[in-house]
């Protein structure tokens, strides 16, 4: 496993190196206790956590998955192809998603404080997860009001349910509008009650998120 983060680790940081911005910290590697970081487009170096990466960041939590970076005393959670910006207070919070091997866009993301990878779907209304994430969560969907879905499956019931935060690097929303599928829904999917409250902006292989104010 060690040897394959590596090599993912050094095919993306040659890409990541041109596109970040001098503001930007992006992640190029994980590993238990230590992230592979890009700073203001410089070399990619590994940082432990506990380590000052730049001036008011700080490195607080790394696993095989997601980095957690304190910015200015506000903890960010990014993975691997990800980015967060130091830009000065008052700009609008963003995050730049990568395709990932299978040409789609995921964000590790967190749902009422629970971490899972979500698809970006712009062609889904809102939120769809599957109701082993939503109890993993607390939401108890059956409280929500039951509609019927297509599925690859035919028709399928599913519950309107409200998230209280959704959190995808240093963008946060409160009240997200969400369906929880109890059939037919293999992974959780990044809808438009999310996207809608974004500005979305397709650079090549990647995209970048900025929240809307």
């Amino acid at each position: 496993m060690r040897p394959f983060v590596l090599i993912t680790s050094l095919l993306l940081s040659a890409s990541i190196s041109n596109s970040v911005s001098a503001s930007d910290i992006g992640v190029v590697g994980l590993f238990p206790g230590k992230a592979v970081l890009v700073i203001d487009g410089s070399s990619p170096k590994t940082y432990s956590v506990g380590s000052k990466v730049a001036d008011d960041v700080k490195l607080v939590e790394a696993n095989g998955n997601t980095a957690t970076l304190e910015v200015k005393g506000k903890r960010q959670v990014i993975g691997i192809g990800e980015y967060v910006s130091r830009s000065a207070p008052g700009a609008s919070s963003s995050v730049t998603l990568k395709v990932n091997p299978q040409g789609h866009f995921v964000a590790d993301a967190q749902i009422n404080g629970a971490m899972m990878t979500m698809l970006v779907d712009t062609g889904a209304t809102m939120i769809a997860l599957p109701a082993s994430d939503a109890a993993r969560m607390g939401v108890d969907y059956k409280k929500g009001r039951m509609i019927m879905v297509n599925t690859a499956n035919g028709a399928a019931p599913a519950y309107m349910v409200k998230l209280n935060t959704v959190k995808i690097g240093d963008i946060e929303m409160n009240q997200v509008d969400a369906l929880v599928q109890e059939n037919g829904l293999p992974f959780a999917l990044l809808g438009m009650s999310f996207l809608n409250r974004t500005e979305m902006r397709r650079e090549g292989e990647m995209m970048v998120l900025t929240k809307r104010f």
